[in-house]
């Protein structure tokens, strides 16, 4: 049972290992969903090699049972134990499933099942004296299912995270170079494991083969070599991309300021996004010199519109952009404003109230509101708070999504706790873009898939 975990565990460790080589030769990361037949042929192999290595390093080990005594030969006795090993693994985990009150364990309990009738039809050929290749197919005839269903929730579940880590959020640097690629690594590593690790007890000795295993770590070489060269997106696998048109406002006529935000949900910065679309770069007066240290960076407030997807955004950058297409497209900005006086409670709390105008917008999509104060109460979700949010080390507050049309006026109320005053962030989402930034969106080339739109922003202390 120790050798066939620990062979499950290198079998997740040489993919991590060779996911980190292949990152420090690659000139730029990689998403998986535009090349998954390189990220199969690189680390299923090497899982592979991880799986035999006790195999291979063990041919035999020491038993507890006298062979002598039991008229067996220390190979059958060495191989049986390997099989009750691998078996008492899968139980176990399906116990621990079970005693956990997990919903889960009906793969290592299929497992088992299937390893036990296999156990039942090996015997039954070795009784009439054949061993060798016969026994070992009667071994994996009655395991097809039980490696098929592997195969087939495995495929989805690896299919499922390489997609998710193309989105999952741009991390920072250093290690968000490295944490999606390596979980790709793992999951296919744990993948491999399952539909293989079946197999290991009775036709490891046919697998653990030297050339077998040579074979293997050269096609991973290999695989390592071509991914590292190849361009990590296309059209059907493109670079995510954000950007916003942000306009600050002051009332509902006044443009204080304007600014193309743009942010990624993967692994390779904007750095490597400007790097590759020139035209872009060019637009914006990018020169080669650019680096984060010298840019300006926006930060996740920036993005309060699509919270909690801005959650997922670092090291977003700000370009200035100018404000004359805009006040030629609308007369009026969102903006918010006491409707009657507030009113002020014996305990020392006071009511606020407000109303929210969404201007002259054409396709909104959605209002925040960003509260931060000694907020106690609201007009929203049955007069109940939420639990606070915080977005880089700034102060907690309180988030409120609001949807309708553009038409449409809100009424609400904010209590405050006492006389200290309340900060509302208000930004608002429109789908529709001023001519500048629809001409900035058609320069990114075909592998780049951007998600453009407005955002009116303003801010109110009451």
């Amino acid at each position: 049972m120790i050798l066939h975990t620990t062979g499950m565990m290198l079998a997740i460790i040489f993919p991590v290992i060779f996911s980190v080589l292949r990152l420090l030769v690659s000139s730029y990361g990689m998403n998986w969903f535009a090349n998954p037949f390189l990220a199969f042929t690189m680390f299923i192999p090497a899982s592979l090699v991880g799986l035999l290595i006790p195999r291979t390093a063990f041919p035999g080990f020491p038993l507890s049972q006298n062979a002598s005594a039991l008229k067996m030969s220390k190979e059958v006795l060495s191989e049986e134990a390997r099989f009750w090993g691998a078996f008492g693994f899968y139980a176990s985990l399906t116990l621990a499933y079970l005693v956990a009150g997990l919903s889960g364990g009906f793969l290592s309990f299929f497992t088992s099942a299937s390893m036990l009738l296999a156990w039942i039809f090996y015997l039954s050929i070795k009784f009439d004296g054949h061993h060798s290749v016969r026994s070992t197919v009667f071994y994996v005839i009655p395991l097809i299912p039980c490696l098929t269903y592997s195969v087939y929730f495995g495929g989805f579940l690896v299919q499922f995270f390489i997609e998710k880590m193309g989105m999952m959020g741009s991390l920072p640097p250093p290690y968000g170079n490295y944490i999606p690629d390596i979980v790709v690594a793992a999951i296919i590593g744990v993948v491999t494991s399952w539909c293989v690790g079946p197999l290991i007890p009775i036709c490891g000795k046919w697998l653990a083969r030297s050339s077998i295993l040579n074979f293997l770590l050269h096609l991973s070489v290999i695989a390592l070599a071509l991914s590292s060269r190849f361009f990590p997106y296309s059209t059907d696998a493109p670079k995510r991309v954000v950007l916003q048109h942000t306009f600050l406002t002051a009332d509902a006529n006044r443009i204080v300021d304007s600014s193309y935000d743009f942010s990624v949900v993967d692994s390779n910065s904007l750095l490597f996004l400007f790097k590759h679309a020139a035209e872009v770069a060019k637009e914006l007066h990018i020169d080669p010199e650019f680096s984060f240290e010298t840019a300006q960076i926006s930060n996740q407030q920036t993005f309060l519109t699509l919270f909690p997807v801005n959650f997922m955004f670092s090291r977003s950058l700000k370009f200035p952009a100018s404000t004359d297409g805009i006040l030629k497209q609308y007369t009026q900005f969102p903006h918010l404003y006491t409707n009657k006086p507030q009113s002020t409670s014996r305990d020392g709390s006071r009511r606020v109230y407000l109303e929210l105008s969404l201007g002259s917008l054409k396709e909104v999509w959605v209002a925040v509101l960003n509260i931060t104060g000694p907020l106690s109460n609201w007009s929203f979700a049955d007069n109940k708070l939420p639990a606070p949010e915080t977005a880089e080390g700034g102060p907690p507050s309180y988030i409120c999504r609001l949807t309708g049309a553009s038409n449409e006026k809100w009424n609400l109320w904010l209590e405050a706790s006492n006389t200290g005053d309340l900060r509302v962030d208000l930004a608002v989402l429109d789908q529709v873009l001023v001519d500048e930034a629809k001409k900035l969106k058609g320069l990114f080339p075909p592998w780049a898939d951007v998600t453009a739109f407005s955002s009116f922003m303003s801010t109110y202390v009451f």
